[in-house]
């Protein structure tokens, strides 16, 4: 709790996420290259001044995209679960999960569009005790076969109450890569990174029955912030 007062002290600030360097510096020298080209030839005329202001909005929502928010949640986050991203819950229903628990869980989806960060939180304190990665194919994301079709990455972390909850990372119709941090057996808590889905995706929380959910379809969210649900720490596993 102590080291979680300590980053609470902490101004928050905006810095953009490792996993984008490629692509900006890439996207930058590319733009560029192209806006020179153009200017040289085409210098005062449409398709410079055309492509210059395309290139530019582009470039702007790359850079929106890959921003990597400092959030601590300001609070107690024991018995919370709390987001694990920014944008829109899809789904909130009661599904029979077929992965890990192989029985009925309160399931919560939210989807990121282009336009949201894409750095994915931690969604509770706990314990590390599966990491698995899955290739599959690249549906939409707000599609219900998505969360068992699509490429993903499932984590579930046990709470230090024994709690199981499990998030699942999805790749979406534009996404091709998902980069998840923890590991196996490593401690966790939120205001640390769970990972990153690159352009288009969602993240799907499994909670226990009796779990008191905070939110409602539609709903926006914002990660590392947003209380998702709050446990019934009486549930049994």
């Amino acid at each position: 709790m102590g080291n979680r007062l300590k980053k609470l002290k902490k101004i928050k600030k905006i810095r953009l996420h490792h996993e984008g360097t490629r692509t900006l510096v890439g996207g930058a020298i590319l733009f560029l290259s192209i806006s020179a080209f153009l200017h040289y030839f085409f210098s005062n005329q449409a398709p410079f001044y055309l492509f210059a202001g395309v290139s530019i909005c582009v470039y702007l929502v790359l850079v929106n995209f890959f921003q990597c928010p400092i959030r601590c949640f300001e609070g107690d986050p024991e018995g919370i679960v709390i987001a694990p991203a920014d944008g829109k819950v899809v789904v909130v229903e009661e599904v029979e999960e077929t992965e890990y628990f192989h029985d009925k869980r309160i399931m919560v989806s939210i989807f990121m569009s282009l336009f949201n960060v894409h750095a994915n939180w931690i969604p509770v304190d706990g314990t590390i005790k599966m990491v698995k990665h899955y290739d599959g194919n690249f549906h939409k994301a707000w599609l219900p076969k998505a969360s068992e079709e699509n490429e993903r990455c499932t984590v579930v972390i046990t709470t230090a109450d024994g709690t199981d909850i499990l998030a699942r990372q999805i790749a979406g119709a534009m996404a091709r890569r998902i980069v998840t941090y923890p590991h196996e057996g490593d401690a966790c808590f939120v205001d640390e990174h769970l990972g990153f889905i690159k352009f288009g995706s969602r993240v799907d929380l499994f909670l226990p029955l009796g779990t008191e959910i905070c939110v409602k379809l539609g709903d926006k969210t914002v990660g590392n912030e947003t209380i998702i649900a709050h446990l019934n720490t009486n549930v049994q596993e």
